[in-house]
């Protein structure tokens, strides 16, 4: 008897037929195995959900513009991947894209890299803080465990650091949360409803698209120039014509690209939102990584000039943990206080435990961090030789900081990518996640979070995968390796 799955929604011919994006693999004349690659990439990447119910063939063929016969080849495959489950009378729906289904992707002893993911491993000092957590906890059993600020001590040293680096805050101006993201739906939420606009950047963060999308909001889009940054003259702009309720920037190795506004932009942006009273979220997840520097040298806070418009979002996982599952918004205390009141709906605060750790790993005078900074600076820099070396044709600035090389492909083909790169064993994020309405396809985000050996095998696969779906293959030769 197969087991029930709970279905989670209907994905339309025509939505899936955007998803698929071009699907089709260049000179492939295996366009079932090409449609089942890229569906698998999709569960891969968490677009289609598990128990998400597909659409009739009928109507995927004709959305696809393709027959219904190669729409039945390309499911037999997906079903006996283990990709989809199908019963008479209940149609078709995604089941788990683990065992068989993800082992048909790779070469045999190979296994998976996950390049989609920018997540570091555990800092450096972190069971020695559990051990002090572990004898600090003894304070806190007798009460009721409900904090729905964040325990002081926490919060004043998360306060601590915003002073440390020009934004004088008290431990009233900080809510504790269960990470940046949490943080950011909570801001959302409060501040925007359906039908509100809220300006973005292009290309931004795919998962506060993902949220501004389940708020019914509405993005709206100011592009990003991958070497000069933002248009403050486009914002302005931007904010004159949709009158968005909110915004949304991420000024400190913005995420993809890796840019960093400087303290004269930082300025004149604040300045546009102030005139047009939008408030802003300001998502700090990266700052810490700060690969030139510790960030007290580096450029204010956007909230020291944003004043009580600017919310800032702050978070453990990329610089501590991400298995800590901790995050914080500073913002007035009037702010937090609303703040507050409405989290009592949503949930009744974090985890006191990995509290009292991040706040030992917060009271070490800075040493895990800068260690932190070095070993990343390190792996920036094998991932920027191994590119040089096995994809030679791709482009890219060396960031200054954050997780991530935002690479320019030698023809847009980012999708086509994404999905070849499955096949042999490496799992990355088309640029089109990083688009308010798709695109971006000349582009890809890798980031710098595995193991010095695992970027080389990453990269040396995606080159293998780039030569199989480009128009024009490009052949390395010592002569055309840049040594850095």
């Amino acid at each position: 008897m197969e087991p029930l799955i709970p279905l989670t929604g209907r994905v339309s011919g025509l939505k899936l037929a955007t998803l698929l994006g071009s699907w089709r693999q260049s000179g492939s004349r295996h366009g079932a195995a090409d449609l089942a690659a890229a569906v698998e990439l999709l569960v891969l990447d968490g677009r289609l959900p598990l128990g998400t119910k597909l659409p009739a063939e009928r109507e995927l063929a004709d959305a696809l513009e393709v027959s219904r016969t190669l729409i039945g080849a390309a499911l037999d495959k997906l079903r006996a991947d283990g990709l989809v489950a199908s019963r008479r009378g209940a149609g078709s729906w995604i089941a788990s894209p683990g065992g068989r289904g993800r082992e048909t992707l790779l070469t045999s002893g190979e296994d998976l890299i996950d390049l989609a993911q920018a997540c570091p491993p555990a800092i450096a000092g972190l069971v020695a803080g559990v051990d002090a957590a572990r004898k600090a906890l003894g304070d806190h059993l007798g009460e009721n465990g409900y904090h729905v600020r964040g325990l002081r001590v926490l919060r004043e040293r998360i306060a601590r650091r915003y002073t440390e680096r020009g934004l004088p805050t008290n431990a009233d101006q900080v809510m504790v949360t269960n990470g940046a993201h949490h943080a950011f739906v909570q801001v959302l939420r409060m501040l925007a409803g359906p039908g509100d606009r809220v300006l973005v950047e292009q290309p931004t963060y795919p998962n506060a698209l993902e949220a501004i999308a389940a708020a019914h909001a509405i993005p709206v889009p100011v592009p990003l120039d991958p070497a000069t940054g933002w248009d403050v003259v486009g914002v302005e702009a931007a904010l004159r014509q949709s009158a968005p309720r909110l915004a949304y920037f991420v000024v400190d190795f913005q995420n993809p690209t890796g840019l960093r506004l400087d303290a004269g932009g930082r300025q004149r942006l604040a300045a546009a939102l102030s005139r047009a009273r939008t408030p802003s979220i300001i998502d700090e997840t990266m700052v810490e990584l700060d690969l030139e520097g510790d960030p007290v040298d580096g450029p204010p806070p956007l909230g020291v000039f944003a004043g009580d418009l600017g919310i800032t979002i702050g978070s453990a996982s990329k610089s501590h943990w991400a298995g800590l599952r901790l995050g914080w918004i500073r913002a007035s205390e009037d702010v937090i206080g609303r703040l507050i009141a409405a989290r009592f709906a949503v949930d009744l605060g974090s985890p006191v435990f990995e509290q009292l750790v991040l706040a030992e790993l917060l009271d070490d005078g800075g040493a895990a961090l800068a260690h932190r900074r070095e070993e990343t600076r390190a792996l920036r820099d094998a991932l920027t030789g191994a590119l040089n070396w096995y994809c030679p044709d791709w482009t890219f600035t060396v960031p200054p900081g954050g997780l991530a090389l935002w690479c320019r492909l030698p023809e847009p083909m980012s999708t086509r990518l994404a999905v070849a790169a499955a096949g042999h064993g490496v799992q990355v994020a088309p640029g089109s996640r990083f688009g308010v309405h798709g695109g971006l396809e000349r582009w890809l985000r890798l980031p710098y979070a595995l193991p010095a050996d695992r970027l080389f095998e990453s990269v040396r696969r995606l080159g293998v995968a780039a030569a199989s779906v480009s128009a024009t293959p490009v052949t390395v030769t010592p002569a055309s390796v840049q040594v850095t």
